[in-house]
């Protein structure tokens, strides 16, 4: 028995790698969309599929790709406990603070190549990763690989918000009905995370500008490196484009969560039932 139980623990975690591996890959265009729209202010906020079609026109298809994730998001506990979720808490701190400088060249990387419309953004020229770590710790020293540090432990909490409103949802829909369907759960999800990614996407909007760090204020042309200059930025985009423009490219992050959750959702499902029907074996439990 504990041969089996180890053997489906392992089938589980393979096949939600490959559904994550699968799902980000396949809507990675949609976060390319998406950074282009938070780091150059000046670009217009067209809808999601236009913003696409016109980088894959200047950049071709592999614009739209650009460079894999640092790292892919493994599925959610269903544990709901205090201790798990202080836990999460505490290990996305850890995260945060270990996997910053990958993101930072990550975004930059990302970006290298746009034609950007802000004439204030330095392009960048890298020619591969490890390039890229040399240079910004040459030219601007190694505190640079943690830009968006401050951001990105605030956006720990994002799953407190998402956690919070999917309970929310989830005991009114418990009033109506005895038990949840695999779709009710889907859905009421991804309306949490919807919500969550919503409430915290301007935290997201400084978290790339400080990770891509390669603005310059006019007239010191120098380049923006402190949040206080980010601030001023974001203050001067409230400015010129009102409180939506801490907004640009949501429309590309919420369809990114939502596709990325579903495909992923089914992958694991079909891998697992698959690999349990090749093998002779009955799940331990249903989803």
């Amino acid at each position: 028995m504990a041969s089996v139980l180890s053997y489906e623990s392992l089938v589980h975690a393979v096949a939600g790698a490959v559904g994550s591996v699968t799902a980000m890959t396949v809507f990675f265009p949609l976060d390319t969309a998406r950074l282009r729209l938070q780091v150059d202010e000046k670009r217009k906020s067209k809808t999601t599929h236009m913003v696409l079609l016109e980088i894959i026109k200047e950049e071709g298809l592999w614009g739209s790709f650009c460079v894999a994730q640092a790292g892919f998001k493994p599925l959610a506990s269903r544990d709901s406990s205090a201790s798990t979720f202080q836990s999460a808490r505490i290990t996305g701190v850890v995260n945060v603070l270990l996997t910053t400088p990958l993101w930072v060249v990550n975004t930059r990387l990302k970006l290298q190549g746009a034609k950007f419309r802000n004439e204030d953004i330095v392009p960048t020229n890298y020619k591969g990763i490890i390039d890229a770590f040399h240079q910004i710790i040459r030219d601007e020293g190694i505190s640079a690989l943690w830009n968006g540090t401050f951001p990105s432990l605030l956006l720990v909490f994002n799953p407190a918000i998402q956690f919070m409103f999917y309970e929310g949802l989830k005991r009114q829909l418990l009033k109506k009905r005895m038990k949840l369907s695999s779709l009710d759960v889907f859905i009421i999800g991804a309306v949490a995370k919807a919500i969550a990614t919503t409430v915290t996407y301007p935290l997201q909007t400084v978290q790339s500008i400080l990770r891509f760090g390669r603005h310059r204020l006019n007239p010191e042309n120098r380049t923006l490196g402190s949040l206080r200059n980010i601030l001023y930025l974001l203050h001067q985009r409230v400015r010129r484009f009102g409180i939506m423009g801490l907004y640009k490219g949501l429309e590309a992050k919420l369809l990114q969560t939502v596709l990325t959750a579903a495909l992923m959702f089914l992958v694991y499902e079909k891998l697992t039932a698959a690999t349990f029907t090749v093998m002779g074996l009955k799940r331990a439990h249903q989803h």
